[in-house]
């Protein structure tokens, strides 16, 4: 029985869980020039999201010029901190992630904390912003705040990329797993039982 299994782990992989997986969910972060600027930090930002279990599905280094900085930050056009937003993440290199894990919307804003840092450094201590931003315009890294604006941002940023046929191609992935899964499942069931009898 455990040589069987053994075996179907290795083909499938060690992270494969026996269990039906929630489905993906893709979104956008971006880390800001203020991070980007320091390898260091970039390493510590990809160490902290393999470590909550993201998956980095696009990348890209690139710095924005204020028109595109603007079209980004449109929906902020006439507040306060617009001009100040713009300017700031217009002014050097960023990167650019697609991020794929279950909730991933809900899980990278958690894991960034709080916009404001210093509400983040009281009330959510270990988020990267906490740890890493200075200001609240300065504060690291941008998030989808809904699944409309992370595809509009995945659209804005990755424009060749095909999220919805990403999509589709991982859950048919999962479904083939879930099929081998069953199968070596029934098998086992079937040893066992010719076993006891």
């Amino acid at each position: 029985m455990h040589s069987l299994q053994a075996i179907i782990s290795a083909w499938l992989g060690p992270s494969v869980a026996m269990s039906v997986p929630a489905p993906l969910q893709l979104t956008l972060a971006l880390i800001k020039p203020d991070i980007s600027a320091a390898p260091t930090l970039v390493r510590a930002v990809f160490a902290r999201l393999s470590a909550a279990e993201f998956r980095v599905v696009r990348s890209r280094r690139l710095t924005l010029s204020r028109p595109s900085a603007e079209a980004l930050y449109a929906e902020h056009a006439g507040r306060f901190f617009h001009n100040r937003l713009v300017t700031f993440v217009s002014s050097g290199p960023l990167w650019a992630l697609v991020l794929a894990r279950p909730d991933a919307i809900a899980a990278w804003r958690g894991l960034m904390g709080p916009t404001k840092v210093y509400r983040a450094v009281y009330s959510h201590p270990e988020s990267l912003r906490a740890v890493y931003g200075l200001t609240d315009t300065r504060n690291g890294l941008h998030g989808s705040d809904s699944p409309q604006s992370a595809a509009r941002e995945i659209e804005f940023f990755f424009p060749e990329f095909d999220a919805e046929g990403w999509l589709e191609r991982e859950r048919a992935a999962v479904e083939q797993r879930e099929v081998v899964e069953q199968a070596a499942s029934d098998v086992t069931g079937q040893v066992m039982t010719s076993r006891t009898e």
